[in-house]
């Protein structure tokens, strides 16, 4: 009971805040005009039509419980013209009336599922991505393997699985009470068969005992689904990103001579999935064989229960057939549960997996808010940093800048040792990074950017890449052809609507390339290079840094590096020496006459 209620919970959790959401839409609804309205009021008018055609729907289905009991008693007491009259007046009629309810529903219903699917999507995106929550959550320590599947899967399937299981269930409720009353009325005045013991509705009594049976029966068989199909999704998922994976990266494995590697890698993820697919195969087995049997003896109970009455002559062949009919309804309504086991452990996994990613994201925005790492701007047009420890995730400490101060205009060199806390200080400095105490203050106002060392190529065309994370249409062709080729990439400034798999295409000095073509066409304020022309030969580098200084004369840039040719191009150099408590800690060197 208690696993009951917890998971009705999540599900409230997870569908409660798009049916009571205020945001503004605009609906339109043939010949009407375009009204604007709350989501909420779209969404819950939709849910209303959808519920009170399904109520209809029952009200059809006893109608013709009682068409099909005059029906039959017609044909028993070979009355043609009460037949056909039955058929074409009531029959007919009602059966158009079902069909018509029928596609109406289906249409209202999948607006509705859409609806609610886009705004799960557009809310979970907003908060994966809002706050750098997506970079936070790596190192939060909840459990939210493929965020990507949970997002374009779940969602989809939940707000899919949540409507049908409803409806399902409200029919199944109206059902039971629309046909006990019958079933009821009907075996008012039977006795127990073979004896003398009157028990008032006796059918609906044996309907339920017999249906409570099977129903613990199918539960104790098939609970084990419920964690099977959540690490089955899981392991598909994790199949799926490995093989994406390697598209991305192919060209280093093919360097490397990693196929067989890489062969094996995969084959041990899919085996994986495959030894779960069959511990789930297993348990269906059992499942269906119980199920599948309970079907087959569904066909007959309702008959035999209700032929002694028959044989006996106290109720009419139409009267036979309609309490087997209502019998049937009451029973299978009663095992809801049966019937939507395998649905019901589906749907239980993927309310977890959005659960969990909802915890996930939780644990993440806390993480930013109790971080003691502060980001202040403040009038002034340096950057300070005051009091600044760094740490890694595990809690140790690996840098600490008590004071430190970068100035406007003066460009600065970070170097020092692999590890010691350079591309953190400037995660800090760009107010990602959660671990440590201190504060940064950055000039307010001010626009600053960041690349590191592997930019990030988003899918589309080239101008996409080129001016991301702006809009394309931000800056005319001219702007950034002249951009491209300023970064020395001239070869590309006629693909710019073209599109490709640009990460795989471009080599990674291009990239790094592409990079520098965006800060020029964003024209920052401060630029922060991590190792942002690695990949570059000694003399392109050095192109860059001088086109940098001369087409970006407003812009302080701070950069990390390794290479000691890239001090004649700083003012400023700064090394992160290593204590003797291990910690590292900025340095100011001598400064050199930065080339021009």
């Amino acid at each position: 009971m208690h696993g009951l209620k917890q998971a009705l919970l999540q599900i409230w959790r997870l569908a409660y805040p798009y049916y009571t959401t205020r945001e503004v839409t605009t609906v339109r609804l043939w010949p009407l005009p375009a009204v604007q309205m709350q989501e909420r009021w779209v969404a819950l008018t939709m849910a209303a039509l959808v519920i009170g055609i399904e109520f209809a729907q029952v009200a059809i289905n006893v109608r013709l419980s009682y068409f099909n009991r005059d029906w039959f008693n017609a044909i028993q007491g070979k009355d043609a013209a009460a037949f056909w009259s039955l058929l074409f007046s009531v029959f007919c009629l009602w059966a158009a009336v079902y069909v018509a309810s029928a596609i109406i529903q289906y249409v209202i219903q999948s607006f509705l599922r859409i609806r609610w699917r886009a705004w799960m999507t557009r809310h979970y995106v907003d908060r994966w991505l809002g706050n750098d929550t997506h970079y936070r959550m790596g190192f939060s320590g909840a459990q939210a393997d493929n965020p990507d599947q949970r997002i374009a899967d779940d969602i989809d399937q939940f707000t899919q699985t949540t409507q049908s299981l409803t409806i399902s269930f409200l029919s199944a409720v109206s059902n039971l009470i629309s046909f006990s009353v019958i079933l009821w009325n009907i075996s008012s005045a039977f006795t127990v068969p073979g004896t003398d013991w009157h028990v008032p509705g006796f059918l609906v009594w044996g309907a339920l005992i017999y249906s409570a049976l099977v129903t613990w029966i199918t539960h104790r068989i098939g609970r084990a689904l419920v964690g099977l199909n959540f690490e089955q999704q899981r392991r598909e998922a994790d199949f799926r990103f490995s093989l994406a994976r390697l598209r991305e990266y192919g060209e280093q494995v093919a360097l490397l001579g990693g196929a067989r590697a890489e062969r094996v890698s995969l084959g041990d993820r899919f085996g994986a999935l495959i030894q779960n697919f069959y511990a789930i195969v297993d348990r269906r087995k059992k499942l269906a064989a119980f199920t599948v049997s309970y079907q087959q003896v569904n066909v007959v109970i309702p008959y035999i229960l209700v032929a002694p009455y028959y044989f006996t002559g106290q109720i009419p062949l139409g009267v036979m057939t309609q309490t087997a009919g209502a019998f049937s309804r009451v029973e299978s309504t009663m095992s809801f549960f049966i019937t939507f086991y395998v649905t019901l452990a589906d749907y239980k996994a993927q309310v977890d997996r959005l659960t969990t990613f909802d915890a996930a994201m939780n644990r993440a925005d806390a993480m930013a808010a109790s971080s003691a790492l502060a980001v202040v701007p403040a009038a002034g047009g340096g950057l300070h940093l005051k009091g600044l420890a760094l740490d890694l995730p595990d809690g140790r400490r690996i840098a600490e800048a008590p004071a430190l101060s970068f100035r406007p205009g003066e460009t600065t060199l970070l170097t020092g040792p692999s590890g010691s806390g350079k591309s953190t200080l400037f995660r800090a400095i760009a107010g990602i990074w959660p671990f440590g105490e201190g504060s940064v203050t950055t000039p307010e106002g001010a626009r600053l950017m960041l690349l590191p060392q592997r930019p990030y190529l988003p899918m589309g065309t080239l101008r996409a890449a080129a001016t991301y994370p702006e809009p394309a249409g931000r800056h005319d062709d001219a702007a950034v052809r002249a951009a491209l080729e300023a970064a020395r990439l001239p070869h590309l400034a006629s693909r710019l609507d073209e599109e490709a798999p640009w990460a795989q295409a471009l080599s990674l000095g291009e990239q790094q390339r592409l990079a520098v073509a965006r800060a020029l066409l964003a024209k920052p304020d401060w630029l922060f290079l991590d190792e942002a022309t690695a990949a570059l030969d000694e003399p392109t580098e050095a192109a860059l840094y001088r086109m940098l200084r001369q087409e970006l004369p407003d812009t302080t840039i701070v950069s990390i590096g390794h290479r000691s040719t890239l001090t004649a191009f700083h003012d400023r150099r700064i090394d992160m020496t290593r204590r003797e408590d291990g910690r590292f800690v900025p340095t100011d060197l001598v400064a050199t006459v930065p080339a021009q």
